[in-house]
């Protein structure tokens, strides 16, 4: 009996070697011996090839992409293929101020033109590249700002941070258009270079919060404690370990921020605080300055103010469905 018994336990044994099935105890299959524990896998797939493969199966951010892209390409373009010279007054003669102040549409003009002849639709389509200007170098200006302040509060803590935070926090104190207004106003001469950096600054505040949470959270991650254990000084931790690890939210607000500031550049330009000379035209200054004509041509006002909404929903569309992507909590 003891030799039947040990010889059935060294088959099972050969057989779980082998892979092989068990000679007896039921269907249960057995693993082999050497790939006990392992695991079938395949190769890695990082943060950002992972969010593209959702981002391109989400419908919000496929639109979202369109407009943009269409935006910025007629942007690019808009100066060669505008149907006619965006200050030209080629409809000028028709214009009566008691019976016909505004060309209507007509043949090559599809749009008609506005209060001094000008054709409306090449207006809009160069004007496409002013207002991509002014919103790419607004949010650029309060992307750096913030990052300055947001890189001194959460690398340095402490005083500086308290310090940086007590000055964004007034900030934000104040509503942002109201503080855009007010910048804006300082200024003796109205240009398109103020809207820029009245824009600009309030944004900081938004950047330098969001960066230094990011901040904060990477002090005390396992790569950062590995520097500080190895001896690495400070300067190289911030910048090559902290900083490049917390720009990922920050760059996903940007796209949102620049959304906001489209439309914080239109109603500064509405409110008259925008580039006097409409030589070179822009959709914020173009629903600004039709408001007089608002009661009886309401369509030189909601052309402007349309490709501003639909811009304005693209790059919002598209950056919710970024930070979706990328946010572990929000992920789908």
């Amino acid at each position: 009996m003891n030799s039947s018994k040990k010889d059935r336990i060294d088959s099972l044994a050969a057989s779980s070697a082998r892979g092989a099935p068990a000679a007896a105890g039921g269907s249960d299959s057995s693993v082999a011996v050497a790939d006990a524990g392992r695991i079938d896998s395949g190769e890695g797939v990082s943060l950002l090839a992972s969010a593209w493969s959702r981002l391109r199966r989400n419908p919000l951010f496929l639109f979202g992409a369109f407009i943009t892209l269409s935006f910025v390409v007629l942007a690019i373009i808009s100066p060669w293929i505008a149907p006619h010279d965006p200050t030209a007054q080629d409809l000028y003669p028709q214009i009566r101020q008691q019976t016909n102040p505004i060309p209507g549409p007509q043949p090559g003009y599809v749009l008609g033109g506005d209060w001094f002849g000008r054709d409306l639709l090449s207006r809009l389509m160069v004007g496409s590249r002013q207002t991509l200007i002014v919103g790419v170098l607004a949010t650029l200006g309060g992307l750096f700002g913030g990052l300055v302040l947001g890189t001194l509060a959460g690398a340095f803590g402490g005083w500086v941070d308290a310090l940086v935070m007590r000055i964004v926090d007034v900030m934000l104190s104040i509503p942002s258009l109201l503080m855009a207004f007010s910048i804006a106003a300082i200024f003796a001469n109205p240009s398109q270079w103020t809207v820029i950096l009245a824009i600009a600054i309030v944004q900081i505040p938004i950047f330098a919060r969001l960066l230094r949470g990011s901040m904060i959270a990477q002090r005390y991650s396992d790569h950062v404690l590995a520097a500080r254990a190895l001896g690495v000084k400070k300067a190289p931790i911030v910048f090559r370990h902290m900083l490049p690890n917390a720009l990922g939210p920050v760059i996903v607000q940007a796209t949102l921020v620049l959304a906001v500031a489209i439309i914080d550049a239109a109603a500064l330009s509405f409110l008259g605080l925008g580039n006097p000379d409409d030589r070179l035209p822009e959709w914020g200054q173009m629903l600004g300055a039709s408001q007089q004509y608002l009661a009886g041509f309401p369509h030189l006002a909601f052309y402007p103010a349309a490709c501003i909404i639909v811009v304005a929903l693209g790059f919002t569309l598209m950056g919710e469905s970024l930070r979706e992507a990328l946010d572990p909590k929000t992920r789908r």
